[in-house]
């Protein structure tokens, strides 16, 4: 699972048949302080996301797990909106230690 923000959106209008009504995002991975890092992905969205909200992403067949997704040609699957991380202060330190 990886932690993104969703930065656009994909547009298709011709795509398999069972995929017709799925959203297209954007999201380029995030570290915990909210750093963008180089990483995109494509995913398709199951919960209403839209651009600048911070999401869960799962990936490989863990994607094709929702409701939404199941039996589906899925590789990522926007499945939840992060309202907040509470990450305590030692931790923050470690990781910026390590970095």
């Amino acid at each position: 699972m990886l932690l993104g923000k969703v930065i656009g959106t994909v547009w298709s209008t011709r795509k398999d048949e069972n995929l017709v009504g799925a959203k297209f995002l954007i999201v380029r991975q995030i570290d915990l302080e909210y750093k963008p890092k180089e990483a995109t992905v494509i995913a398709v969205d199951s919960v209403g996301a839209g651009v600048g909200e911070v999401v869960l992403v799962a990936q490989g067949s863990s994607a094709r797990q929702t409701t939404f997704t199941k039996n589906k040609p899925i590789d990522a699957v926007i499945m939840a909106i992060v309202d907040k991380l509470d990450i305590s202060a030692k931790e923050k330190q470690q990781e910026k230690v390590s970095v």
